[in-house]
């Protein structure tokens, strides 16, 4: 931005705070989304019906700043509203950490559970730029080989560089032609799926053993997933083993000591191992794709105590809570792409293009045509309902699942979370969050309203609106960054 076109936005910005202070209205007059890049403006109007007379009808927001009333648009997404994904971070930090040491309905005990940091990554698709640093902290060279260094397309498959951690080119296929990006595509597509068999298999395992040993355990987890540079999802798993009572299932006590975390830990091998499944067939493949995960399984043991936390409960001695928090807000930005959904139009534009991003976005698309064969209403919907779903999340490269996800006892919700924010602002209990208060008009008991919410646009409507939004948000960061140094500073002392 120009030295110029910064000091017209400040005098925007000025002049719209004076507006509003004139008119009565402050600044933030939107707490919800007074920092959020892009609100939704909506315009509400309630209808006023009676016995007594014809129905009156009150434009509610005519009255407020611009006529519409802003609300912040909740995108998990960092790269499209840094406030909203930093609240979404937030409460999935204390999601994630209160199934790590308690706290918001689960209990300290859980400390003591067997708990397991899980990575599952996707199999290899074809040669890639990488960035490997040795036990020594040196950056070993690329892709070394001695035999078979050029391709069946001629092209060179080894590199000797030593890439930087910024190098554009890590992550992108050495060899487009060889890299299988119709495997790729259809890999992410079924990750979910892949997931799901996982863990049936590692509750068979574990059901089998509890079984011998006359113990009754379950398995209690929080995922979230993230994109590697090569466009692949992969994910992070905290997996918490529990006791189980048949007279109250929703209640979480330790597990029986006879199923030590060894044991956890080697089924969790075994899960990840054997787990592995073929595609429906498709017309580019009749045989379907094998879907498995890859060598690469890192199963790393979280050990808690109820001194691993200091008096505000800031876990001191693993950031496993923050790391999943902050994969949570993130989308195909990794792997160089940024999530916006495609048409036909700018399939279009990809396909002419021979990036690693295009040919995995075109891929995508390509297999979610519905040939011209199947013409039939009931093969129209089949399609629709399974293969048609690439063109729908060719975007995140063929990945439609969730980024963060829980078993239903890990801890407790982001609703509940969202619930206790609201509570607080509206200055109600925490503990009874969305008590509705005592109706005082008496004189209204006849009286119905009918609510109408109409959407009016998305972003703010001047520039002096967007840039005071900025600026609420840049001073939250900073705020919430000199709180965690001083936390830092206190625990050190």
């Amino acid at each position: 931005m120009s030295r110029a076109a910064a000091k017209a936005h400040s005098r925007q910005a000025v002049a719209r705070t004076h507006e509003l202070a004139t008119a009565g209205f402050s600044p933030n007059r939107a707490p919800s989304a007074a920092a959020c890049s892009n609100p939704v403006r909506l315009r509400l109007t309630a209808t006023w019906h009676n016995d007594h007379g014809p129905a009156e009808i009150e434009r509610i927001t005519d009255g407020m700043p611009d006529g519409v009333m802003y609300v912040a648009c909740k995108n998990r997404r960092a790269s499209v509203c840094p406030a909203c994904a930093e609240t979404y971070r937030a409460d999935t930090y204390q999601l994630v950490k209160a199934g790590l040491v308690g706290g918001k309905g689960v209990p300290d005990t859980v400390t003591e559970h067997p708990c397991f940091f899980v990575t599952l990554t996707a199999p290899a698709f074809g040669p890639v730029h990488t960035r490997v640093v040795g036990s020594n902290g040196r950056v070993r060279p690329c892709r070394t080989r001695r035999l078979g260094t050029v391709c069946e397309h001629g092209r060179q498959v080894m590199c000797l560089q030593r890439h930087a951690e910024d190098d554009p080119r890590l992550g992108e296929a050495i060899c487009r032609d060889c890299y299988d990006y119709q495997h790729q595509a259809v890999w992410n597509f079924h990750a979910g799926e892949l997931w799901r068999r996982t863990t049936i298999t590692l509750n068979r395992k574990l059901r089998q053993a509890a079984t011998e040993r006359g113990v009754k355990v379950r398995l209690s987890y929080a995922k979230v997933a993230e994109y590697q540079r090569r466009g692949v999802v992969h994910f992070h798993a905290l997996v918490r083993l529990d006791g189980y009572d048949p007279d109250d299932r929703d209640r979480i006590i330790p597990p029986d000591p006879s199923i030590t975390p060894e044991l956890l830990r080697s089924y969790l091998e075994h899960a990840a191992t054997v787990t592995r499944f073929t595609t429906a067939p498709h017309p580019k493949n009749r045989l379907g794709w094998v879907i498995r995960w890859g060598q690469q399984v890192d199963i790393r043991p979280v050990r808690l105590t109820p001194t691993d936390c200091d008096d505000r409960g800031t876990l001191t001695t693993t950031a496993v809570a923050a790391y999943l928090a902050k994969y949570a807000t993130k989308a195909t930005e990794q792997a160089g792409h940024v999530s916006r959904r495609l048409t036909a139009a700018s399939a279009a534009f990809y396909g002419e293009q021979d990036t690693h991003q295009a040919r995995q976005l075109t891929a995508c698309w390509q297999l979610g045509q519905r040939p011209f064969y199947r013409d039939t209403n009931a093969e129209r919907d089949d399609w629709a309902e399974s293969w048609g779903k690439l063109q729908k999340w060719a975007h995140m490269l063929g990945f439609g699942g969730h980024f963060s996800t829980k078993s239903r006892r890990y801890s407790t919700t982001l609703t509940a979370l969202r619930a206790v924010r609201k509570a607080y602002q509206r200055g109600e209990p925490p503990e009874h969050p969305g008590h509705t208060p005592a109706d005082l008009d008496l004189t209204g008991d006849d009286a119905t309203v009918t609510l109408n919410w109409l959407f009016d646009g998305v972003g703010w409507l001047t520039i002096g609106d967007a840039a005071l939004a900025n600026t609420a948000a840049a001073k939250a960061r900073e705020r919430r960054q000199v709180a965690k140094e001083e936390v830092e500073e206190a625990i050190a002392k």
